[in-house]
C-alpha cells in the first residue's frame, strides 16, 4: 500500500515477495519524479500503486534509477507509452545493460548481468541519461556509490530524504549492507558506505528499497553502520 513518508514522498509497495518485494518512491517538489520502479511484474501493479498516491503515469517527469537489477529497473517497460520522460542511471550502469562494458564473466553476478541484459534490455521508446557523482538533477543530488552495482547511485534530496537503492538494507529498525551472492563487491559496499556517511549531504530519512525506511535520524543509522563495518 502507498505510504505518505515526509512532505511530498510517497512509499510505493513494489514487487512480489521478499527479496523480491522492493519499495519504490514518488517524489512531488514541483516536479513528480519516481525513483525505482521496481519488476516488470508487481502486485499491486506500479500504476495501481502511483494512482493511490493520486497521480497517473502520464504525470511522471522523470524517473530516477539507482542501479540496473531487475528489482529496480525492470518496471520501466510499465511507464510506456504513458511515461515520454528521461531515465537516469549511474554511467556504468548504463554502460553495462547496453553491452558497452562487460562484467567478469567468472563471477556470479557478472554472469547474471551478461544474461540478464540480453533477456530483458532497456525497453524501447523511452529516453536515458547517464548519471556520475555529484551531478544535479532538479532537486536531487547523484552520488556513485559501487559495490552492490558498479554503477549503483544514491539520490539525496533537498527536502532531506535520501533515496539509498541497495547500498543497504533495513533490518529490524536499523541498516546492513546487501546480500554478497547479490552484489559485486563487498569491500567496495563497505567503503561506498563509510564514504557516503561521511560526505553526504545531511539527511533524516533513510529510504533504502528493501526494509523499513528510518524515518528519522538516518544520517546518524548509516554512520553507526559504517562504525560498526
Amino acid at each position: 500500500m502507498v505510504e505518505r513518508l515526509a512532505d511530498g514522498v510517497w512509499l510505493l509497495d513494489l514487487g512480489l515477495f521478499p527479496p523480491l518485494a522492493t519499495s519504490g518512491y514518488l517524489i512531488d517538489d514541483g516536479d513528480l519524479t519516481l525513483v525505482d520502479p521496481g519488476l516488470f511484474w508487481n502486485r499491486p501493479t506500479l500504476r495501481t500503486e502511483i494512482e493511490r498516491a493520486g497521480y497517473a503515469l502520464s504525470d511522471l517527469d522523470r524517473v530516477l534509477v539507482t542501479h540496473w537489477d531487475l528489482d529496480h529497473a525492470g518496471g520501466l517497460g510499465a511507464l510506456v507509452p504513458a511515461f515520454d520522460g528521461p531515465v537516469y542511471l549511474g554511467a556504468a550502469d548504463l554502460a553495462l545493460v547496453r553491452g558497452e562494458s562487460h562484467p567478469p564473466l567468472l563471477h556470479h553476478k557478472g554472469l547474471f548481468h551478461r544474461v540478464a541484459r540480453r533477456l530483458f534490455p532497456l525497453p524501447a521508446g523511452l529516453t536515458y541519461r547517464s548519471v556520475a557523482d555529484g551531478d544535479r538533477i532538479g532537486s536531487f543530488r547523484a552520488v556513485h556509490t559501487p559495490g552492490h552495482n558498479p554503477g549503483h547511485t544514491v539520490f539525496v534530496h533537498d527536502s532531506g530524504v535520501a533515496f539509498l537503492g541497495d547500498l543497504v538494507w533495513g533490518q529490524e529498525g536499523g541498516l546492513r549492507p546487501p546480500f554478497w551472492g547479490d552484489s559485486y563487491d563487498m569491500a567496495e559496499i563497505r567503503a561506498s558506505i563509510r564514504a557516503f556517511a561521511e560526505r553526504a549531504p545531511d539527511f533524516e530519512v533513510a529510504a533504502m528499497a528493501h526494509g523499513e525506511p528510518v524515518r528519522s535520524g538516518g544520517r546518524e543509522a548509516l554512520r553507526d553502520l559504517a562504525a560498526r563495518l
